[in-house]
């Protein structure tokens, strides 16, 4: 019980959630848009059971991706993965939610939302699993992560629409946001087996390394999005 009162714990629950944010923004828009076709009385349960099945499976994808994050070279995968995303949130992409294909039954609703948000959760996934491997103490690594889920679903789903307006009305959210994965990135690089006979294992040392991976973020972010900018004008 002491562990799970530890700044550490609290301080992944708090990336947990802001990348699930971040990461997840549009997964309120794919439930409404799979649902749209459904009849009214179904629309409510197509939202709930599409988001249970989407959560449940993305708890798995994690589970088993802080499992493969023990071995040698995956965490250096991963941060490395990581990076790119945190780079790519910074930089403006079109929007394909057009092309989501709604369904006008229940059950094909359900499978429409979990198979989009498998497809989508990758980066959420990576992110998450980095973000739990500062918990501290391993077995409360995956209570963590339920925890820190559970906690935005509610956010995504019913205040999607709050959270995107404070993105664009306040775009340090959203390199404040590419930053944290360059931070995570920057940890977990050197907390790779591999790298541990090279790199002093220390707490400054991963701090060093979270905000080289956090300024990382923001330069190449910085540059691609002014490069993006300028090839539209």
């Amino acid at each position: 019980m002491e562990a799970l009162m530890t700044p550490e714990f609290w301080l992944a629950v708090g990336q947990i959630v802001m990348i699930d944010i971040l990461l997840g923004g549009d997964n309120a828009v794919v439930i409404a848009l799979a649902c749209r076709n459904l009849p009214p009385e179904l629309r409510t349960k197509g939202i709930i059971w599409g988001t249970a099945g989407a959560i449940a499976l993305r708890v798995v994808l994690i589970f088993f991706a802080m499992s493969l994050l023990k071995l040698p070279y995956l965490k250096l995968v991963g941060a490395l993965l990581l990076l790119w995303i945190g780079i790519k949130l910074l930089v403006p992409e079109d929007d394909d939610h057009g092309k989501l294909q709604a369904s006008d039954r229940l059950l094909g609703a359900i499978k429409t939302i979990i198979v989009a948000d498998f497809v989508m959760s990758v980066d959420n996934v990576i992110g998450i699993a980095g973000a739990a491997q500062g918990a501290g103490h391993e077995g409360h690594q995956m209570p963590l992560v339920i925890f820190g889920l559970l906690v935005s679903i509610p956010i995504i789903v019913w205040g999607s629409t709050m959270v995107l307006k404070l993105m664009d009305r306040f775009p340090i959210i959203i390199t404040a946001g590419g930053m944290l994965l360059g931070w995570i990135a920057g940890t977990l690089a050197v907390s790779d087996p591999v790298a541990l006979p090279y790199v002093p294992d220390a707490a400054s040392t991963r701090y060093f390394a979270g905000v080289l991976g956090a300024l990382l973020v923001l330069v190449v972010g910085t540059v691609l999005a002014k490069r993006s900018d300028s090839t539209e004008a």
